[in-house]
């Protein structure tokens, strides 16, 4: 649990300065945890810097008002584009507009609504509330007759303006509203959601910021979301049953996100409908695919167990347990040594597997024996995959490395063997245990069509001889004479984990959305 949770920040600050801390901590913390949560927020539709120019009404040869002669279809899209702001201002235009930005859903961003548009990003915590974008939020919304196609409400402490923040949600249940993204400025960073949340029905997006989720056991039973496609919850403190109630209650959702959960969570999904599920720096025990038919994609990373926050907690490892997930292509980034892999008998099959998953990615401490070890198990899950991602992160303390004896005693491994095509190996350092992988598979891989390399900076900043950490694998047996084997200089300087974009993880027009190319900007290694 969070420790900031249910504390003040008056109180935050008295105990700072009993420890002898800088009180303006508190401040740089909490501004970094409201950058992090923005990050997450979808873009919103409009722009208040988006190119606009009457520049060709000049040159009009007769100065006659063409725009306005369009059909009113035509002009309300117009104006369905603009920021709020600009929206209520074609009003001035002519009595042809005047009526339209009322018929117009709205688009209402409230960043938009600052003297510099939202171009300075975020205020700084500590600062007094911006009560005049507040204020503003409230006109606009009690003179738009709604409905709202989309509203960003994230500028506001709504501790400071509970009234207001009670009559915004009163307004978007009475008007309807098909996009909402509500974040809480902190302080604090655990307030209660009101729980009119759950009776919008409207909504097909939802991303909440920096809140307490209701008590569900309160709300009642007819509350659901049957539009909702898209949920996001960052930074929020939630129970178990209150996530496994908005899943219930959202019966068309395909994508769900979770990011920085405040609270441990043991995370259960059963659901007829999800697609992609995208979960991040989030106090997960356990996270157990249950029934979920059409789920393709499942990304986590960063994610953490609670007993793993306290100092004195015993060596705990998480579960990832998938169940019915027929349709489950995409995984990943899985921790064998942090995480444990357990596969349900599938349909059809004798074996715990899951025959549908073809691309995986694995984040691997190759100096840790037991994490190594583990490898293997966790590939034989996959029987049939294609593609494999694996970041190779740096260990705190080696305790020890394999040899190639060890992959050859374990057997084989199905999807090395038959399927396997595409193999991505990132932040390569030269380690035997890093060699010894790569080579099992080059030796082993009758189907491999591709081999990606990509050379830890340190390697070359070192003055260590790349090469010769190369040569075993470009010198092995490969069994596929067709396969095409890569090097590439890393061009990332500081490493913390591997490189994740969550705007293409849900985009399934993207195949493969761990393969994000950036290495092709950085020194190809010729190989020799």
């Amino acid at each position: 649990m969070d420790p900031m949770i249910g504390v003040s920040r008056s109180d935050m600050l008295a105990g700072l300065e009993r420890d002898g801390a800088d009180p303006e901590t508190l401040d740089v913390g909490t501004n970094l945890l409201l950058y992090f949560v923005y990050h997450y927020l979808p873009v919103p539709p409009v722009s208040p810097t988006a190119p606009l120019s009457l520049a060709g009404a000049s040159w009009v040869p007769d100065g006659v008002d063409r725009i306005s002669r369009l059909p009113d279809v035509v002009l309300r899209d117009i104006i369905s584009r603009l920021p709020a702001k600009d929206a209520a201002r074609t009003a001035a235009l002519s009595s042809r507009w005047r009526p339209l930005w009322r018929s117009v859903p709205l688009t209402l961003v409230d960043s938009h609504l600052l003297p510099d548009g939202g171009a300075r990003g975020q205020f700084i915590i500590g600062a007094p509330s911006p009560r005049a974008v507040t204020a503003a939020v409230s006109r606009v919304l009690a003179a738009h007759p709604g409905p709202f196609r989309c509203l960003h409400l994230t500028r506001t402490t709504m501790e400071e303006h509970r009234g207001e923040m009670s009559r915004w949600l009163d307004t978007i249940l009475a008007k309807g509203v098909q996009e909402l993204v509500f974040v809480n400025r902190p302080w604090p960073i655990d307030l209660r959601l009101p729980a009119t949340i759950f009776r919008c029905a409207s909504l097909t997006r939802l991303y909440l910021g920096v809140w307490r989720l209701p008590d569900t056991a309160a709300v009642p039973r007819g509350a659901r979301f049957p539009n909702l496609l898209e949920l996001g919850l960052c930074m929020t403190v939630m129970e178990d049953r209150d996530l496994a109630f908005m899943l219930e209650r959202s019966p068309v959702l395909e994508f769900l996100v979770i990011i920085g959960s405040q609270s441990g969570l043991r995370l259960r999904l059963v659901s007829p409908s999800l697609r992609c599920v995208q979960l991040g720096c989030t106090f997960l025990e356990d996270i157990d695919v249950v029934n979920v038919p059409r789920l393709e994609r499942l990304f986590q990373r960063d994610n953490l167990s609670e007993s793993e926050l306290a100092d004195t907690a015993p060596s705990f490892s998480s579960k990832i347990k998938i169940g019915r997930a027929p349709n489950l292509r995409v995984l990943g980034y899985l921790q064998p040594g942090e995480q444990q892999l357990a596969c349900a008998l599938q349909a059809g099959s004798k074996e715990n597997t899951v025959p549908s998953v073809q691309i995986l990615a694995m984040e691997v401490q190759f100096g840790v024996r037991n994490a190594v070890k583990k490898v293997p198990g966790f590939l034989r899950c996959f029987p049939n995959l294609e593609t494999l991602h694996v970041h190779s992160s740096v260990d705190e303390e080696s305790t020890g490395k394999v040899n190639i004896k060890f992959w050859q005693e374990g057997g084989p491994i199905k999807c090395v063997v038959q399927s396997m095509k595409k193999v991505f190996f990132y932040e390569f350092r030269g380690s035997r245990s890093e060699v010894v992988f790569l080579k099992f598979i080059a030796e082993r891989g009758r189907a491999l069509e591709q081999m990606v390399v990509v050379v830890a900076g340190e390697c070359f900043s070192s003055g260590g001889n790349v090469s010769a950490k190369l040569k075993p694998l470009i010198s092995a047996k490969w069994l596929s004479k067709a396969c095409k084997l890569q090097l590439f200089k890393s061009p990332r300087d500081k490493v913390s984990g591997p490189l994740h974009c969550h705007q293409l993880a849900s985009d399934f027009m993207f195949a493969d959305p761990f393969d994000l190319k950036y290495y092709y900007e950085a020194e190809e290694i010729p190989v020799s």
